[in-house]
């Protein structure tokens, strides 16, 4: 079964002869390697550049042991540079190679070869590709499948794809298997023996049994706001373990460098500034996050907005909390500071969106509740109500937006519908 991914295909288009070691990342199986030696590989071929001219490089695969020397590796691709025209070298797991920006930078200054590389391993983080090349790294972080590109190969409905999608997440070799009982036992392998592992050992962990049960806290609270303290407290009082707070907040960090969680800051939209702690904690595949509490928590309102965190990241904005400061009398004329919660401030560029994830709104009540925050913000950008149903997109007088969750998904340009 052959997937499209349009988005990242695009990025990798755009991004075409720019002068960069395009970097292309993300959590292993979400589809990388696939990207760059198929999509992409097959695009360009399309366009003229002939076979020969797309040098493609699995470190990964043991018959290619001997390239991952970096002399050796060098040497293979300066020997496939026969003539002047435009090749492109596409090297997966570059981890392998020991010294490999060195590898990689003697290219930057050959003006007809044009470098592609993955890896799994902590220096292709965003802010080690930074560093690595020097100004000369281009990242391209690749999500497991949106909705949009799961849907058309799913074979089922519009509203239990959506539910599949939510339950065992999006990662490609997950949505080709045939059972709901194979994808489970996937999901559960691949995060104990693979993730877990990979963070383990990067960052030799000594103290698993911690590390197991933050993730286990994390995966029960999703879009609950917590900090390290907070955690601390909770190891504390339940599991009679004192863990330290940087203990934590470092576990929390390898986490979310090894791109298994997303954190989202508070942001005071009235004051305009970031509020330090606490945060809320995404996973990057919401069947991971199932798989690791082995399906007993499957609370569609959480996974919803967990997913819509998703696809705004998808869509390139930079997403945080949002935080709106209001005074409220009470019944004795006295007043009182109370803080108001928008689920997401969406910022791309001069765009800025406000959003609240309603799974449900059955009354009025409900709505009110939800629309409350959105009327308390007095700028002019868009607010949107996001409902987990198909429903007509509407205008409130308050002038917020409510759209159904398959239109936001699966709409192009759905934010401005």
């Amino acid at each position: 079964m052959k997937i499209e991914r349009p988005v990242y295909l695009n990025k990798l288009i755009g991004c075409r002869h720019n002068g960069m070691i395009k970097v292309v990342t993300g959590i292993r199986r979400c589809g990388k390697s696939f990207l760059l030696s198929e999509l992409y590989a097959d695009w360009l071929k399309t366009q003229g550049v002939q076979t020969d001219h797309i040098i493609t490089i699995n470190l990964e695969d043991r018959r290619n042991r001997e390239l991952r020397d970096p002399d050796a590796l060098l040497n293979y691709i300066d020997s496939q540079l026969r003539d002047e025209e435009q090749y492109y070298v596409m090297i997966d797991e570059i981890q392998h190679v020991p010294e490999f920006e060195d590898v990689l930078n003697s290219y930057l200054h050959i003006k007809n070869v044009d470098v592609y590389v993955t890896g799994s391993n902590a220096r292709f983080l965003s802010k080690d590709v930074i560093t690595t090349f020097r100004g000369r790294g281009y990242e391209i972080k690749v999500h497991p499948l949106s909705f949009s590109e799961y849907y058309p190969v799913s074979g089922l409905s519009m509203t239990m794809a959506l539910r599949q999608y939510m339950l065992f997440g999006g990662l490609p070799q997950v949505v080709q298997l045939g059972t709901d009982e194979q994808k489970s036992e996937f999901l559960k392998s691949l995060m104990e023996h693979t993730y877990l592992r990979d963070v383990v050992d990067r960052y030799k962990i000594r103290n698993t049994n911690v590390m197991d049960e933050l993730l286990n806290i994390l995966a029960s609270s999703i879009g609950g706001l917590t900090n390290p303290t907070k955690l601390a407290n909770t190891f504390e009082s339940v599991r009679h373990e004192k863990v330290g707070n940087k203990t934590i907040s470092a576990y929390i960090d390898y986490l979310c460098d090894s791109f298994i969680m997303e954190r989202a800051a508070r942001y005071d939209i009235k004051g305009k500034k970031l509020i330090d702690s606490p945060y809320k904690y995404y996973f990057m595949d919401e069947g991971m996050r199932n798989a690791r509490l082995n399906f007993r928590q499957v609370e569609f309102p959480h996974l919803m907005e967990n997913l819509i965190y998703n696809e705004l990241r998808i869509m390139g904005f930079n997403v945080d909390v949002g935080v709106v400061p209001i005074q409220r009398r009470l019944a004795d004329n006295r007043r009182e500071r109370v803080q108001l919660e928008v689920d997401f401030v969406c910022n791309l560029g001069s765009r800025r969106y406000y959003i609240q994830s309603a799974y449900r709104m059955p009354d009025e009540e409900k709505f009110q509740q939800e629309e409350a925050s959105l009327r308390n913000i007095d700028d002019s950008f868009k607010k949107i109500i996001i409902v987990g149903e198909e429903t007509p997109v509407l205008r409130t007088e308050a002038g917020t937006t409510i759209m159904s969750i398959y239109d936001f998904l699966l709409k192009d340009n759905s934010l401005e519908l």
